[in-house]
C-alpha cells in the first residue's frame, strides 16, 4: 500500500509506543483488590507491557517475617527471618496472566529491617536504610530466586529491577544520605547479578528535575531552592536531573552494572521560600521534551551509553489532589507530550492508571484530583480515552505535525491517526495544577478551536474509518458530576449515569470514496483529542 498525505509521499519513521511500555500504580497491596484488578484488566487490554508500584516489601505483603504473628499472646521472634511470597505471587500471577510484566521497584524496608519507621504515606511506608545490610541482601536474593523458580529465568530476565524510589526526598522516601543510597544500590545490583548477569537492574529513581543545588550534597538543602521559589521566570532557569550524574560517576568508578537509568520528570516542582513556605512551580508545556532530550544526551555521553532510559513516574503534576487530572485539559496535555517524546525514552510510565491509590488515604469523593486514568468507581476519565486513542496508533509515523500524527501498522498496513487541540492561547504554558474542580474549570474558556485538514491517498475505496473525539462536551464525566452538585457519595443511579457520560464520546464514520482519497476536515474544540482508525483494524 503506497500511502500519500496532502499530495506528498510519506517518509516513514518509527513511532515507539512509549506510553504503553509501563504504567504506575500506588502500592502492591492495592493490587489484591477486586476493583483494582477489574480496572487493570482494561488498561492491560490497551497494550501495556509493564506495571510499577511501591511497597513490594512493605509489611502488608508479609514477605519479610521476623516474628510468628498470630494475633494472640506474645509476638515471639523467629529464630531467623523467613521470606513468604503468597501475597506477592497473587499480584504477579495476575499481571502475567494479563500479559503484563512487573517493573519491580525494590522497596520499601520491612519494619523489622528498618532503622526508622512510618516515614511517609497514610499506610506508613518505612523508607530507611536497613539496620542490617546482609539481611537486605538476603531479602533481595531470596525474592529474585523465588521469582525465577516460579516464573522461569527466561521470563524474569525480561523484568526490570529498580532500586528504591525517590531517595533524594529525605526524610520521606529515604532517611539516609546520598552515599548510603549509592551503597544500597551497589549491594543490591551485585546480589542480583550474582544470581544471573542478564537480569536487568537500574536506578536511581530520583524525583523531578530542579534548577538549583538543593540535592547536590548528601541530603537536601532547602535553602538552595530559595532563588527558585522567588524566580520571576522559572522557565529561564537551568533545569537538570537529580543525582543522575553523581550516580553514574559512582557506579563507573566501582565498575557496577547499570542496565537502565530511571528518574521522574513531572513538569512541576515544589521549592521552599526563605520563610519556609512551599511554592508550587508550573513549567512550560515543552518541559518534559526538553528534560528528556537533556537526559538522553547525558546518558549517551556517559560511561553507560547503552543504558535504557525509563521514566518510572510521569504526569501533569505529582499531586494526588490535583483536579486537572480529572479533565480534558490533562488528556490534551499528555497526548501532546507523549507524541513529542515517543523516541526519547524506553518508557514513560503514567502515574497512575487508577484512583485506587492510598498514599494520602482514599480520595474524598468520586472526583478528587487523583492521578488515575480511571476513578475509584471505574469511571473513565478523558485521560483514559486519550490512552486508548494512542494505543490504536500504528508503529510507523507517516505524518507528524505539532497537533497530531498519522500512522501505519507495519503488520497490517492499517492507517490510524490522533490529533489534539492544545490551545495556542496557552502561549506555551503547561496546564498547571488546581486544588478544586471549580478552579480547574477555568481552562475551559481557553480557545479557540483548531481546524484539522488532511488528504490521505492510496487507500482502498469503500474502507470505513471511525472517528472518536473526547472534549469538554463529550466524555467529560467530572463536569457531569459537577453539574449534579458534586455529590460526595454517589448513588448507584448516579454512578451508572456518570459511566455512561464518560464513554459517550463524539463518534462518527467516514468512508473512502472511489478515488481512494480520504479527505479529513474536522473542527476540534479546545482541549479535544481525536482518534481516526480503520474499522475492524
Amino acid at each position: 500500500m503506497n500511502i500519500w498525505i496532502d499530495g506528498r509521499p510519506c517518509d516513514e519513521s518509527a513511532l515507539p509506543h512509549v506510553w504503553s511500555r509501563c504504567v504506575g500504580a500506588g502500592r502492591a497491596n492495592e493490587a489484591l483488590r477486586a476493583d483494582w484488578q477489574r480496572q487493570f484488566a482494561e488498561i492491560a487490554a490497551l497494550g501495556v507491557r509493564y506495571l510499577r508500584f511501591h511497597g513490594v516489601f512493605h509489611d502488608d505483603m508479609f514477605v519479610y517475617r521476623a516474628r510468628y504473628g498470630g494475633g494472640f499472646g506474645p509476638d515471639a521472634p523467629l529464630p531467623a527471618p523467613v521470606h513468604t511470597f503468597s501475597y506477592v505471587d497473587k499480584v504477579f500471577d495476575f499481571l502475567l496472566d494479563h500479559g503484563v510484566r512487573p517493573f519491580v521497584e525494590l522497596g520499601f524496608m520491612p519494619r523489622d529491617l528498618a532503622t526508622q519507621t512510618e516515614t511517609v504515606f497514610w499506610w506508613g511506608a518505612h523508607c530507611s536504610p536497613p539496620n542490617d545490610m546482609e539481611r537486605w541482601v538476603e531479602l533481595v536474593t531470596r525474592s529474585v530466586e523465588h521469582w525465577i523458580g516460579r516464573y522461569g529465568l527466561d521470563e524474569v530476565r525480561q523484568w526490570r529491577f529498580e532500586v528504591w524510589n525517590e531517595p533524594n526526598l529525605v526524610p520521606h522516601f529515604w532517611t539516609g544520605t546520598k552515599t548510603e543510597y549509592f551503597e544500597l544500590y551497589e549491594r543490591t545490583v551485585r546480589a542480583i547479578k550474582a544470581i544471573d548477569p542478564e537480569l536487568k537492574v537500574g536506578g536511581p529513581a530520583t524525583s523531578v528535575f530542579v534548577p538549583d543545588d538543593r540535592y547536590k550534597g548528601e541530603v537536601e538543602d532547602r535553602s538552595a531552592a530559595f532563588a527558585t521559589a522567588a524566580a520571576e521566570d522559572v522557565d529561564a532557569l537551568d533545569w537538570r536531573p537529580v543525582w543522575i550524574e553523581d550516580f553514574i560517576a559512582w557506579c563507573a568508578e566501582r565498575e557496577l552494572p547499570v542496565d537502565f537509568i530511571s528518574t521522574h520528570t513531572y513538569p512541576t516542582d515544589f521549592a521552599y521560600g526563605a520563610s519556609g513556605e512551599a511554592v508550587q512551580i508550573t513549567r512550560y508545556a515543552d518541559a518534559t521534551y526538553d528534560d528528556l532530550t537533556l537526559l538522553r544526551e547525558l546518558v549517551r555521553g556517559s560511561a553507560y551509553p547503552d543504558a535504557e532510559i525509563h521514566i518510572t513516574e510521569w504526569s501533569t503534576s505529582p499531586s494526588a489532589r490535583d483536579f486537572i487530572h480529572d479533565t480534558p485539559f490533562a488528556a490534551a496535555a499528555i497526548t501532546r507530550s507523549y507524541l513529542q517524546c515517543a523516541t526519547l525514552a524506553d518508557s514513560i510510565a503514567y502515574w497512575t492508571f487508577t484512583d485506587v491509590f492510598e498514599e494520602g488515604g482514599a480520595g474524598i469523593g468520586p472526583f478528587h484530583g487523583g492521578f488515575g486514568l480511571v476513578n475509584e468507581d471505574g469511571v473513565h476519565k478523558p485521560t483514559f480515552h486519550a490512552f486508548a486513542m494512542l494505543a490504536r496508533l500504528g508503529d510507523r509515523a507517516l505524518l507528524t505535525t505539532p497537533h497530531g500524527v498519522v500512522t501505519r501498522d507495519s503488520r497490517t498496513s492499517a492507517v490510524s491517526a490522533v490529533f489534539f487541540n492544545y490551545p495556542e492561547e496557552m502561549g506555551g504554558k503547561g496546564v498547571g495544577s488546581a486544588t478544586s474542580y471549580a478552579a480547574a474549570r477555568s481552562l475551559a474558556g481557553v480557545g479557540p478551536s483548531r481546524r484539522i485538514r488532511h488528504s490521505i491517498g492510496g487507500l482502498e475505496p469503500g474502507t470505513t474509518f471511525l472517528v472518536e473525539v473526547v472534549d469538554w462536551q463529550h466524555g467529560n464525566a467530572a463536569e457531569a458530576w459537577y453539574r449534579l452538585g458534586s455529590p460526595l457519595n454517589l448513588s448507584r443511579e448516579q454512578g451508572a449515569y456518570l459511566r455512561g457520560v464518560a464513554d459517550s464520546l463524539l463518534r462518527y464514520a467516514l468512508t473512502v470514496p472511489a478515488d481512494g482519497v480520504l479527505h479529513l476536515d474536522v473542527e476540534l474544540a479546545p482541549w479535544a483529542v481525536m482518534s481516526l482508525r480503520q474499522s475492524g483494524a
